[in-house]
């Protein structure tokens, strides 16, 4: 039995007849299992999911109608009542997709840290609770690996099997939103508890997804005011053996904030592709920088490459706050690289300096933090920041719960939140990068 589900029966009696014969096929045949009770001959047959049908389910479906895809293939299940929720910008409730069936219960929001869909968010496991008809089941989505939501479903019997294929279609719902989103705003405009700003809008369109696991390294991040920011950003590509990355913090909170960042993401993602430098990137941003806004406008912000097979990080710093290196589940220090001008000002000291590259070799295990300065200036009128100094001690007591990257992440923007008595006067971000070690030969 899986350790989540409290019914005490395992087998689900079908027939044959009741199952299309493509959901017996291929990786749609579960295994055979003799019914409990019964002469060990006979068995039940559970049909997982079928890519193939799923796919042809999916095929030529309005962009928004993923709830009735998603209810199709579940009936194949013999569940019912399902929902779909994506969870919203701010990633603290999950927000249910309408759809025209009929349900048990009116589909609401859900508290990610207090409801049972939320736990199956954030354990990103299936999670059952019994009820009259059956068993719910909540399972969450997934677009590759960033969080996207919870799909659930009431079920005859939660066997093994069956829990098996609801995680099995939340992939799919996952990577299947991925694919709808780019043809309709829906799914975009179901995941806003409020209006976003302009400058927010702009900003989340240019981001990349704020999850990435691989066997080699994980990448996590969180923005926060999540409708209102105003000009941090970040980018990453995992390229082969290297993993770059890059966080800017544009000057001021406004729509100019965020052409600023669209700049810079451009440039870098330009550079990164064109297969540059390091230090070519990080001069040609100060140069795209003093040339598009000649009125001292500018960005801090860190580039950085990290070698997969070695563990060697190597980055430059234009005038930003320098990273916390994480091992053992601990900050063990802050990592040090001398500072550039930030990028646009480069052209006022005469002559330019030279942009140093600096090195720390991981350990497998190691994580590094980046963030911006509204982290740790975050503050009240009159009360103190809340400082490196109490980041740091956050993220070595989350980091010891062995928590993923993600989790730690909701973990210590919520103390910033908090401190500041729920109202960021800045852009607040956190990004979180993991070496997990060389890939084994």
């Amino acid at each position: 039995m899986h350790p989540l589900v409290t019914s005490e029966h395992h087998g689900l009696s079908v027939s044959w007849k009741n199952w299309p014969t493509s959901s017996l096929r291929g990786v749609g045949r579960a295994p055979l299992a003799p019914r409990r009770g019964t002469d060990p001959i006979s068995v039940d047959v559970v049909p997982l999911v079928d890519l193939g049908s799923a796919l042809r389910a999916a095929q030529g479906t309005d962009p928004a109608a993923i709830t009735d895809v998603m209810q199709k293939l579940m009936s194949e299940l013999g569940g019912t009542d399902v929902v779909v929720y994506l969870v919203d910008f701010a990633q603290t409730t999950l927000e249910p997709l309408p759809d025209r069936s009929t349900h048990a219960n009116v589909a609401h929001s859900e508290a990610v840290a207090t409801t049972i869909a939320g736990r199956a968010f954030v354990d990103q496991r299936p999670v059952t609770a019994e009820r009259a008809d059956g068993v719910r089941v909540w399972a969450p989505i997934n677009e590759g690996s960033d969080r996207t939501g919870v799909l659930a479903a009431t079920v005859p019997e939660a066997t093994d099997e069956v829990l098996s294929a609801c995680s099995e279609l939340g992939l799919f719902a996952g990577y299947l939103i991925a694919t709808l989103a780019r043809s309709t705003d829906l799914y975009n405009l179901h995941r806003r508890r409020r209006s976003l700003s302009l400058a927010a809008s702009m900003q989340w369109d240019l981001l990349p997804p704020l999850v990435l696991k691989t066997d080699r390294a994980a990448i996590a991040a969180v923005l926060e005011p999540a409708y209102d920011v105003g000009g941090d950003c970040f980018d990453y590509a995992l390229n082969d053996t290297a993993l770059d990355l890059a966080v800017f913090d544009p000057v001021g909170h406004s729509i100019r904030s965020a052409l600023i960042a669209a700049l810079c993401i451009g440039s870098y993602r330009h550079d990164r592709r064109e297969g540059h430098t390091l230090e070519q990137m990080h001069a040609h941003l100060d140069t795209v920088m003093t040339r598009e806004f000649p009125d001292h406008v500018f960005a801090t912000g860190q580039l950085v490459r990290i070698d997969l097979n070695t563990g060697i990080m190597s980055w430059t710093n234009a005038g930003h706050p320098v990273p916390m290196l994480v091992r053992g589940g601990q900050v063990v220090k802050e990592l040090e690289c001398p500072p550039t001008t930030p990028w646009g000002l480069g052209h006022l000291i005469e002559p330019a300096g030279a942009t140093t590259v600096a090195v720390e070799a991981l350990e497998p295990g190691d994580g590094v933090l980046f963030y911006t300065d509204g982290v740790v200036e975050a503050h009240r009128p009159g009360a103190e920041q809340f400082g490196s100094e109490r980041l740091a001690d956050l993220i070595g007591q989350h980091s010891s719960n062995q928590l993923e990257p993600e989790e730690i992440l909701r973990h210590l923007v919520r103390a910033v939140i908090e401190h500041q008595h729920d109202r960021l006067a800045d852009d607040a971000t956190l990004v979180l990068v993991q070496w997990n070690g060389p890939r084994p030969h």
